[in-house]
């Protein structure tokens, strides 16, 4: 892909294009040819781009894993796709840091002022209207689907999931509860119209949680929810007939915040797209997949971002990664218990100041998939903004009132950045902790 989407999204699945599937590829035209671009290849990633962004997803075309994309180095073609993709600001802010680089100054500048005359790329989704009359095959067929909830002191708000799953419209599945509670009570799965199975588990782990549940799975298909969701009627309905609509192997349900603006019958949105993140509190994964590529990697355990991680591996394996808008669920977010209580507010934010930033699982993930440099501009986006607290991370006037302030406490910051890169740093020594997965 681009070379310069390096300095806006860093860590997004599509830098990693080896195997994404040709067919999204398609033929430039007259119009599309007039754009600029010094190359051939430019064009098609530039419309290979705008696929993935429109939700122009291809159905019945599974990947072709021959297709090597290589990353484009052109300056004078980066200017001008991120001139078409993204903001001025952006491309302003490229330019600066490619001047601080040392790049040569006077090549830079008339890239950037060629770039100038290319108006921003307009976005059209595509709706995928026939998804709603879609005769599903796989539906038909009555596959068995296993959902995995782990929970920790939450039975107040599991009540109300497993009431959601006794009402969902597709009946063939079962649960599988890994619950790791102070208090243990297994009472408490006793007399469900729900064909549930619990493990208890008396270490706090989610990942731990989440592998030991998959690997008591009997279904073809593995739902990964969550113990403090609300969950529409045909929640496991419409992820089944995502991944036969598709033919993929994986979808990515999305999550929404509040309950009263959302009627839980209705899809809230219709944007079906490549997925560029693998949500595990709302995903349907075939158990190929698992057992392909493993479970998911405990060196994240107590940290963040081991959903990204499991997406990612997945992506560069050859699975297509549906966004699903159709299968959503509400996050509650319950205030106390739960397996999210990892001493941080995200993957940026650690509860003490002092603590490592950003979480060492980040930078475990970033420098392992896209390398050391790439996670230097990954710290340099994001580590400044950190230092805004969690429910003022969208306040822009916070966030400008703090970008002025940090080159007061940047030696704290710094301090933390080194702390965090050297425990990444031990995490690679020690490498993946992925256990194989053997279907039952």
């Amino acid at each position: 892909m681009f070379n310069f989407l390096k300095y806006i999204e860093p860590a997004t699945y599509c830098r990693l294009m080896e195997g994404l599937p040709s067919v999204l590829y398609n033929e430039v035209d007259n119009t599309e040819k007039k754009i600029g671009y010094k190359n051939q290849v430019s064009e098609k990633l530039d419309v290979l781009f705008y696929n993935l962004k429109s939700g122009e997803v291809a159905i019945s075309q599974p990947f072709d894993e021959s297709v090597k994309i290589k990353s484009i180095q052109d300056e004078n073609d980066n200017y001008i796709f991120i001139s078409r993709y993204y903001s001025y600001i952006h491309l302003i802010k490229i330019l600066i840091i490619r001047l601080i680089c040392l790049k040569n100054p006077i090549k830079e500048i008339c890239y950037f002022m060629n770039s100038l005359k290319y108006k921003r790329v307009k976005i059209i989704q595509s709706n995928h209207a026939d998804f709603n009359q879609f005769d599903s095959t796989v539906v038909q067929s009555n596959p068995l689907v296993s959902v995995i909830i782990p929970t920790l002191n939450r039975y107040e708000y599991l009540n109300k999931v497993l009431i959601d799953l006794e009402n969902q419209s597709y009946k063939n599945f079962e649960v599988i509860i890994c619950d790791q509670s102070d208090r243990f009570n297994n009472r408490f799965f006793e007399g469900w119209d729900l064909k549930i199975k619990w493990i208890f588990q008396e270490e706090k782990a989610l990942w731990l949680a989440r592998n030991n549940a998959i690997k008591k799975a009997q279904g073809e298909f593995i739902l990964l929810s969550e113990d403090d969701v609300e969950l529409p009627v045909n929640w496991i309905l419409d992820h089944l007939k995502c991944i036969d609509f598709f033919k993929c192997k994986i979808s990515a349900g999305v999550f929404h915040r509040n309950s009263n603006l959302i009627n839980k019958k209705s899809d809230g949105g219709n944007k079906f797209c490549y997925s560029q993140q693998f949500p595990t509190g709302n995903s349907m994964v075939h158990k190929s997949v698992f057992e392909k590529i493993g479970l998911f990697d405990r060196q994240f355990e107590k940290q963040r971002m081991g959903d990204g991680e499991f997406g990612l591996r997945a992506w560069q394996s050859g699975f297509k990664i549906i966004s699903n808008p159709k299968a959503f669920i509400i996050d509650v977010k319950a205030p106390t218990g739960g397996l999210r209580q990892m001493g941080s507010w995200d993957s940026w934010r650690p509860i003490s100041i002092f603590s490592p930033r950003p979480i060492p699982s980040v930078l475990y993930y970033i420098r392992k998939y896209f390398g050391d440099e790439e996670a230097k501009w990954y710290l340099l986006k994001n580590v400044p903004q950190s230092f805004v607290p969690y429910k003022f991370k969208n306040n822009r006037v916070i966030k400008l009132i703090n970008l002025m302030a940090f080159p007061v406490y940047s030696p704290l910051a710094f301090w933390a950045v080194v702390r965090s890169w050297k425990l990444a740093t031990l995490k690679l020594k020690q490498g993946s902790l992925i256990e194989n997965f053997i279907s039952n």
